[in-house]
């Protein structure tokens, strides 16, 4: 086993290594130079089709509404990473780590609006009637027969990774933080977590899409009002937090406290790497939750699914990293899920820890949701909708499992397949480039058009 797992490390070291992050990075600066950093101009247009997206579009294909879909995404993306990750992220690299997870997320905007537009616009109808989409339909149906291969290993290592980091890495989590707090007994917690998700999974993506649409806004709410408490009792700190995190970026870090000093590359490492962790733009996932939602141009998904990305790492990101400084743990020498719990325990003297586990099984357990259904697609991909009752009943066995069972070398090998996920998508996203810039240029010029003829016909009747 300490073979395999040396070896299985070298290969993780490898592909989440420079090149990989300068990959991920250097494609979302490269879609938001094709598209004349849209993505970033049309945040308020963005907020705009979430909110119009909470109803149903009459007569447009899709299972779920684009609000729905964005939860669903949501739902798997808001999690640990947002605390932990978060947290990591500044224990080692400092808080300059803060300002590369933003411009990890600017960047990233672009890559997830262009990841939706495909997935929208290259998606199938299956068997049952039912519209499926993501990067292997995206490389199937964009990129011809001879691409085949790329989206067949997307879908294989979507469909393993699912297993650990989707599933039993945040079961794990959530036994461990509930077992920390409050003394459940990792059993108990399992066998309560295993029996919910079973009845989410049951309903298909249309309950899971309930189910997040309801979840998701109340977690990242109370997460953010608690959040915003504590910066409230700290706000003569927070024009000195912005600055450090500023400063921090582009200037080395002196060891201070139990903080043992950081250069701005470790800086730079862990906020791109922590922040791709947060909000998975490059791994192609959200695609597969968006292509459910009913839509009749992919633009007006993109646009609903890019949002995904800064509310999970522009908001909800930011509000972890501000408490840990502004409260002065983040040199405290702690890491993870235990420096966070230090920043809300500042606050709330004495209840950080039961917060922060509160917060981590919400969190966790809407991305077993999430994950659930990214698995599921790869896998009806491979196999086909036959796959779907055996699907579900293992994934509900494997969060049991998750729970009461030891997972370093898990969490290596999901965290490994994950990177591997990325490269199919990020060659994908590269090379249907033109077909996004071309939607999304028809989209805005018809959008153009039809604002240029409702002032005309405004004047007219004036």
């Amino acid at each position: 086993m300490e073979t395999m797992t040396g070896f299985i490390t070298a290969i993780n070291d490898l592909v989440w290594g420079p090149p990989m992050l300068v990959a991920i990075l250097g494609t979302g600066l490269y879609l938001q130079l094709r598209l004349k950093f849209m993505p970033i101009t049309k945040i308020v247009a963005g907020f705009a089709m979430v909110w119009r997206g909470r109803k149903a579009v009459p007569g447009a294909p899709g299972e779920i509404t684009p609000y729905a879909a964005l939860m669903t995404a949501l739902a798997a993306t808001v999690g640990t990473g947002n605390i932990a990750g978060v947290a990591t992220a500044i224990a080692v690299g400092g808080p300059g780590a803060m300002f590369w997870m933003w411009m990890t997320a600017l960047v990233g905007m672009a890559t997830k609006y262009a990841e939706v537009v495909l997935a929208v616009h290259y998606r199938e109808t299956d068997d049952r009637g039912e519209q499926v989409g993501g990067p292997m339909y995206a490389i199937k149906n964009g990129l011809g027969r001879h691409w085949r291969w790329l989206g067949t290993a997307f879908a294989i290592f979507g469909g393993l990774a699912g297993f650990g980091i989707g599933n039993m890495v945040q079961s794990n989590s959530i036994a461990g933080a509930l077992d920390s707090a409050f003394g459940v007994n990792p059993w108990v917690s399992g066998v309560i977590m295993a029996a919910c998700t079973g009845f989410v999974l049951l309903g298909g993506v249309k309950r899971i899409g309930a189910v997040a649409e309801k979840l998701v806004p109340f977690m990242c709410v109370g997460y953010i009002v608690a959040s915003l408490i504590v910066l409230g009792l700290y706000a003569e700190q927070i024009p000195a937090a912005l600055m450090l995190i500023v400063d921090s970026a582009f200037n080395p870090v002196a060891a201070t406290g139990g903080f043992a000093g950081a250069a701005v590359m470790m800086a730079i490492r862990y906020g791109v790497a922590r922040g791709i962790f947060s909000n998975e733009a490059g791994l192609g996932t959200a695609g597969i939750a968006q292509a459910a939602g009913q839509t009749k141009n992919p633009v007006e998904s993109g646009l609903i699914g890019m949002m995904g990305t800064f509310i999970d790492t522009i908001i909800v990101c930011t509000m972890t990293g501000l408490v840990l400084i502004v409260t002065g743990v983040w040199n405290s020498g702690l890491k993870g899920a235990a420096l966070s719990a230090a920043g809300f325990d500042a606050a709330f003297q004495g209840f950080g820890g039961q917060f922060l586990a509160i917060a981590i099984t919400v969190f966790a357990f809407t991305t077993i949701l999430g994950w659930a259904y990214y698995g599921e697609k790869c896998w009806e991909y491979l196999v086909g909708t036959a796959v779907e009752v055996p699907y579900r009943v293992l994934w509900t066995v494997f969060v049991l499992v998750g729970a009461v069972t030891q997972l370093d070398f898990v969490w290596l090998v999901a965290d490994t397949l994950n990177a591997f996920m990325a490269l199919p998508n990020l060659v994908s996203l590269l090379l249907l480039a033109p077909v996004v810039v071309r939607l999304s240029q028809e989209y805005w010029a018809k959008h153009e058009r039809n604002r240029q003829a409702a002032l005309a016909a405004a004047r007219s009747k004036a």
